[in-house]
């Protein structure tokens, strides 16, 4: 997960509920002055080994793809003028394509984009939307699910660990996902969750990790970017699941799969379209999944049985063909508490507002 800043947490249950739509009044596609020049701006160093980049990883294939000028800036903070000073820069220095890469950065896109209506701007788990500012995340929760199909289909001890960072609903419906693929075949296997209450911290992550298998989950999944996870599950003999890229270096015996970003899937697409002249954001944001190749898993441990690949597969090519949701009735809350009734689905807004856990994870959103 990318580095939310800490005082953002309290805002970000409210104001992610749904992607703004506040003075979208689109009706025609949004034009391009001139030949695209792209900027990219990120909070914190591009190669950071998770969050970043996965995107930085995007970003270099949109210059690869498209063939255009695309510029760069590291470390900038996740307040609303220092956004806005590096867009006035990179404006100066001809940039009409500006790709902000946090959430932190949401109220500096907004003041860019009303200061300069003719900039074409993406937002990164951003959460507002208008004529010429589109926010994008990414249904993670669907791969989350397939991974706790492999999670299940190797446990000996039928507890399984999560860690994620704050009680958001990026966060809840990762554990929630993954909790449901995990049920699908074995109802029987709980999830242990623990938050961290921060984005990165090796010590806390690798102490929680530990604490995890102490209380005997014998498969860690990591919703964070650090390898301290990976490596407490390496040192005890156990499988660890990896987020954001592909963590197998990090855990070369017990890697047992990785839910990654493709973030290429989407902005080489939609850059595409903002340069041809048919880009129309979406007043609700960009919200891919399987079906527009933005999520994937990695290749699974060889340890998965047979049985198990083939079901992921099934299960993988509904979500993309038939848009099969993890999030499909009867759906529980650890309290028992009825969510959804059977065959009713969860839309987009219910899933942005997730502050629940489901029935089969132990642990607290408070």
């Amino acid at each position: 997960m990318h580095r939310l800043s800490v005082s953002a947490v309290p805002r970000i249950v409210a104001t992610l509920i749904l992607f703004s739509v506040a003075c979208f009044t689109q009706a025609e596609p949004f034009s391009l002055d001139g030949d695209p020049v792209i900027a990219f701006i990120y909070a914190s160093p591009a190669k950071d080994g998770g969050w970043n980049e996965a995107i930085d990883n995007a970003r270099q294939k949109v210059a690869d793809e498209l063939d255009v000028k695309v510029m760069v800036a590291e470390s900038i903070p996740e307040e609303a003028s220092a956004l806005v000073n590096a867009v006035d820069l990179f404006v100066r220095r001809g940039a009409n394509i500006i790709v902000a890469t946090t959430y932190g950065y949401s109220e500096g896109v907004k003041q860019a984009a009303e200061k300069y209506p003719h900039v074409a701007f993406l937002s990164a788990t951003g959460i507002y939307n208008s004529d010429n500012l589109e926010s994008f995340y990414a249904r993670t929760y669907e791969a989350w699910y397939l991974a706790g199909m492999a999670a299940a289909s190797v446990s000996e001890t039928n507890k399984l660990g999560m860690l994620g960072g704050f009680p958001v609903s990026v966060v809840n419906w990762d554990i929630n996902g993954f909790a449901l693929g995990v049920q699908s075949s074995h109802p029987e296997t709980t999830v242990n969750a623990i938050y961290t209450n921060s984005w990165w911290d090796p010590v806390r992550e690798g102490q929680s990790a530990q604490s995890l298998i102490e209380m005997g989950a014998d498969v860690i999944a990591n919703n964070l970017s650090s390898s301290a996870p990976f490596s407490a599950a390496e040192r005890n003999g156990n499988y660890s699941i990896g987020f954001q890229l592909d963590m197998s270096d990090a855990a070369p015996n017990g890697h047992l799969t990785s839910v990654v970003f493709n973030w290429d899937q989407y902005l080489v697409p939609t850059i595409r379209k903002i340069v041809e002249g048919s880009w129309t954001p979406d007043p609700y944001g960009a919200f891919p999944g399987f079906a527009e190749g933005v999520v994937d898993i990695t290749p699974l441990h060889a340890d998965v049985p047979a049985d198990t690949r083939a079901e992921i597969e099934a299960v993988k090519a509904r979500m993309i063909n038939d848009h099969f949701s993890p999030f499909t009735g009867p759906l529980l809350k650890q309290d028992g508490s009825e969510i959804l009734a059977e065959g009713a689905e969860l839309d987009a807004g219910q899933i942005w507002d997730m502050d629940y856990l489901v029935k089969g994870v132990t642990g607290s959103t408070r």
